[in-house]
């Protein structure tokens, strides 16, 4: 039987770090900024597109970005912040299939050979993926798609910020050839420079030297230098997760403040909720209302059921917490969640998936 050809997606938010800021604080938006260092020490973690523009980088001194961009804006990172938008969009990934490896908070491989949407193309998948992640989480995310992982974290470098690129078997051979040495998975500078002291500057280049020679100069690393020239990188997308909760929230353009406003504002979150867990079959026990209040001060309050509850007791119970006590202050964000899930585990190795179901017990 013929090994079906897998789709995987390469998901890449642009400029992460540097974007969560700017969409928390309207007055960094369109200006260069640099997570991380400062003018005197320190090193830079992220910049901004408009800072990239002047050469900073990340893993750059921050003195050094500073003589790059005088104009600089200088934040401290938020690491905590970084990794709630990470797990909003990790929860966007999962609504497709349960195959999400993720390599750090702002990017991940995705296997939708088989997927949750029954959709059989991966092309079409991805830019749901990313509209949802602009309409949901409010950032821009690009993505690659081809059959195997090099490829499509190759093919996401293609057309960022904001795009996404295909690279299809019968195109791989071609592109390979014209890809410089140094955007090669597995070939950093050093290795880079080396290739090139042998006149290898491309992937044409490196295809006119055999596999013995490769080992020769280049060790173990040899044949993985000889395969991926080829197309061929068999690393299958190795996720490795325990699913704790469910959950869907939404951040407002303005804050609201009025009861009707919040009632509407969680129906809307609450029928988002319903999709999602209608997709994964999950129940959960325990019911959580999250709130972000005006001055970014965040509030959770839970009810947990000795049975799992149905969608209407679900939906009555939120209700019933949003009047648990009063509202601080005007609301930014509301979120709604269940946990204390019917599954325990979900534990998928090589593509095989393992449920264990018992009774009421629970980057980038």
């Amino acid at each position: 039987m013929e090994e079906k050809t897998r789709k995987i997606i390469h998901v890449d938010m642009d400029a992460f770090y540097a974007s969560v800021e700017q969409m928390d604080n309207p007055e960094l938006r369109g200006k260069p900024l640099a997570v991380g260092g400062n003018q005197e020490r320190g090193v830079v973690a992220a910049a901004s597109y408009e800072a990239r523009k002047f050469g900073v980088r990340s893993a750059m001194s921050g003195k050094m970005a500073a003589l790059k961009c005088p104009q600089l804006i200088f934040v401290r990172p938020r690491f905590e912040r970084y990794k709630e938008i990470s797990n909003q969009i990790r929860e966007i990934f999962y609504d497709y299939t349960e195959m999400v490896e993720p390599l750090s908070l702002d990017e991940a491989f995705l296997d939708v050979t088989e997927n949750k949407v029954n959709n059989p193309s991966a092309t079409l998948i991805a830019l749901e993926i990313r509209k949802r992640i602009k309409e949901e989480v409010g950032l821009n995310a690009s993505a690659g798609i081809s059959y195997n992982k090099f490829l499509a974290k190759t093919a996401s470098d293609i057309n960022k910020p904001n795009g996404q690129a295909v690279i299809l078997p019968k195109d791989a051979g071609a592109f390979l050839e014209k890809l410089p040495i140094e955007k090669f998975f597995g070939i950093g500078k050093v290795t880079a420079e080396k290739m090139k002291e042998l006149g290898i500057h491309n992937g044409f280049d490196l295809k006119q030297y055999s596999l013995q020679f490769l080992t020769k100069r280049f060790g173990k690393s040899g044949l993985h230098f000889f395969n991926i020239v080829r197309g061929i990188h068999l690393s299958e997308v190795q996720p490795n997760r325990l699913r704790k909760s469910l959950s869907a929230e939404n951040t407002f353009e303005t804050d609201l403040s009025k009861e009707e406003q919040w009632i509407h504002a969680l129906e809307e979150i609450f029928e988002e909720l319903k999709r999602r867990i209608s997709r994964s079959g999950v129940k959960g026990r325990t019911v959580t209302l999250k709130i972000k209040y005006h001055d970014f001060t965040v509030q959770t309050r839970s009810k947990t059921f000795e049975q799992y509850p149905e969608e209407q007791k679900i939906w009555e119970t939120v209700v019933e917490l949003l009047a648990q006590e009063e509202m601080k202050s005007p609301v930014r964000l509301f979120g709604i969640g269940i946990s204390n899930l019917n599954v325990e585990e979900e534990r998928i190795h090589f593509g095989k998936q393992l449920w264990i179901e018992f009774g009421g017990k629970d980057e980038g």
